[in-house]
């Protein structure tokens, strides 16, 4: 859904069509900061920014996919005693209504997001939001985050926190090479949670 809106949102503004592998390389990390890495200008980032959340904010809460399995996994995580949060590079104000759009709402400690007003834009930003509104230091406690791309491993490694990668995600070969750990599914990603092996009482997802 993220790659047709940003595509619709492109051709809007007039520019031209990337192809597929760009766009997908879009997902995960702030527009802000990925366009202008293709030659938009500010004034052209800007404008494909605000045409894309005037087409994906209205339906991401109803029509942001689910993979199979993560419900049931976020739920014995917590009935395992497991702290969830969650730290994205989409606005805060966004995730939290897809959150709670999606029925996840419940399983999660904190919901952070980016917030250009205040300067929190990049996943190292989000994630030191995310840790200090949980209170977590990561050289005093154990702590993992669960990511699909480079900028997941990259933006909490900053803050000393290693990464959980997951193949399923939009990361292309080699891209998590620096996490931690790299599972193929949600079974073996619970495995890897629950074993104590990289996390032990807080775990910001990605």
């Amino acid at each position: 859904m993220i790659v047709s809106h940003l595509a619709a949102a492109l051709d809007t503004v007039g520019i031209p069509d990337p192809g597929p592998v760009v766009l997908r390389s879009f997902v995960g990390p702030p527009f802000e900061t990925a366009l202008p890495a293709i030659g938009l200008t500010p004034e052209q980032t800007a404008a494909v920014i605000t045409v894309y959340r005037a087409t994906y904010d209205p339906v991401a809460a109803t029509e942001t996919p689910i993979y199979p399995g993560v419900v049931a996994m976020l739920d014995r995580l917590k009935s395992a005693g497991v702290r969830l949060a969650l730290a994205t590079s989409k606005p805060e104000h966004l995730a939290l209504r897809i959150v709670d759009g999606v029925g996840i709402a419940q399983y999660l400690t904190v919901v952070g997001g980016s917030d250009d007003t205040v300067g929190r834009v990049g996943k190292d930003k989000v994630v030191a939001s995310v840790l200090d509104r949980l209170g977590l230091d990561p050289a005093a406690e154990p702590v993992v985050m669960v990511g699909d791309r480079h900028h997941d491993v990259d933006g909490a490694a900053v803050h000393g926190v290693p990464t959980i990668g997951v193949e399923w995600g939009y990361a292309e070969a080699g891209e998590l090479a620096g996490a931690a750990a790299v599972v193929p599914d949600v079974a073996a990603l619970e495995k890897a949670l629950l074993s104590g092996d990289v996390w032990s009482t807080a775990a910001p997802a990605a």
